[in-house]
């Protein structure tokens, strides 16, 4: 170590008996900076401790700031040096608390119950926050502090601690928006939150999170409805279909499950463009292979895609369809639905298998529904 940052009785002269608050804090720093370096001897160890306790009552607080600044991520630092540093005031306390590896988990969550919102927000953005901190978080009720909390991708939340921060934050876009952007949720918290945000954050978390095959179908089918609507409004922006299966894919979402429900619904686009890029081939040479006339085209393209089997009688029944409608001209959506799912259901009731049936079922009763109130 060099002379200069050596610790000397000069320094500790100094850091007691300067009168100058801001040279006291030079003194308080520079003890400090030489703490936990390998060439310290024990001596020099000892003495920068007994400093450092010193130094926790000194009446100027940019003493004290000064120390915790230049301990607070210090792993070598004395457990009651680091409790007081926390208990201090606030900033004094939140260099040590947000960052400091020597206080325990009950001493956060003693902190979190018994001091103000910025020093909670401190322990919410520390690199690591366990499932049992994140839930006292939770508890405060304060939105700032929750926000921090789902932001931190260090934090780990329970699927409980997730339902109670939507039960008291439905309305926050300040805690909706940062929870949709995390990597992975709980598939329940993934399904409430899609009912909750933006059509934007309903992408990214269709994209990034597990959610139901049902819902993913639903949610596919909503936003490209949105985005076929927004082209009749200049000035909207809109994710193409291309884009929309590039995300899928990438964050392995694009399931065959999820590609036959939006053909039932009547997305013929979507299955051609999501087949295509299952393949590896231009939408063009889908789109052909897939309304080819003869038996071959669809299945070598399932075959391609390792599309399920069993699902090619209902693609192709939900194809014909399309295919007729194109013909007429008919260019009700609805009335496609409805069609294609009736004759889907007719064409392989026996073969179906009961999830996707069931979703089926449930999606014709859903148009009877909304045509009998048109009506």
């Amino acid at each position: 170590m060099s002379d200069a940052n050596k610790l000397s009785s000069a320094d500790v002269a100094k850091l007691l008996q300067d009168p100058n608050v801001e040279n006291r804090a030079e003194a308080a720093a520079k003890v400090a900076g030489t703490f936990g370096a390998a060439e310290l001897t024990e001596s020099e160890r000892k003495i920068a401790e007994d400093i450092f306790r010193v130094m926790l009552k000194d009446a100027a607080v940019r003493v004290r700031q000064a120390l915790s600044e230049s301990l607070k991520d210090n792993p070598d630092v004395p457990y009651d040096v680091a409790t007081s540093l926390a208990q201090d005031v606030d900033e004094v306390a939140i260099p040590v608390i947000e960052f400091s590896s020597v206080l325990t988990d009950k001493d956060l969550i003693d902190i979190v119950r018994t001091r103000d919102s910025n020093v909670q927000k401190a322990v919410a953005g520390r690199q690591e926050v366990s499932e049992d901190l994140a839930d006292i978080l939770a508890d405060t009720g304060d939105e700032g502090v929750v926000a921090t909390l789902v932001s931190n991708k260090g934090a780990k939340i329970k699927e409980s601690t997730f339902d109670k921060v939507l039960d008291k934050f439905s309305d926050s876009e300040a805690v909706k928006t940062p929870m949709a952007q995390r990597g992975e949720l709980p598939i329940g918290v993934a399904e409430r939150l899609v009912t909750l945000v933006s059509e934007q954050l309903r992408e990214h978390i269709m994209t990034h999170n597990e959610i139901s095959p049902g819902m993913a179908a639903d949610l596919l089918l909503e936003t490209r409805e949105k985005a076929t609507v927004s082209l009749l409004e200049p000035g909207q922006a809109s994710t193409t279909v291309q884009e929309l299966v590039d995300q899928l894919f990438e964050n392995n979402r694009l399931t065959s499950t999820l590609m036959l429900r939006a053909l039932c619904m009547g997305d013929t686009t979507f299955f051609e463009v999501a087949l295509a890029k299952r393949v590896g081939i231009p939408v063009v040479n889908a789109y052909k292979l897939v309304h080819d006339k003869g038996d071959l085209g669809l299945r070598r393209l399932f075959e391609a895609a390792d599309m399920p089997v069993q699902f090619l009688p209902m693609a192709r029944a939900a194809l014909e369809v399309a295919d007729e409608m194109l013909e007429t001209g008919g260019d009700d959506r609805a009335l496609i639905r409805q069609l294609m799912i009736e004759r889907v259901l007719t064409a392989v009731e026996n073969d179906v298998d009961t999830e996707n049936l069931d979703y089926l079922i449930g999606k014709l009763q859903r148009v009877d529904t909304e045509g009998s109130s048109a009506a």
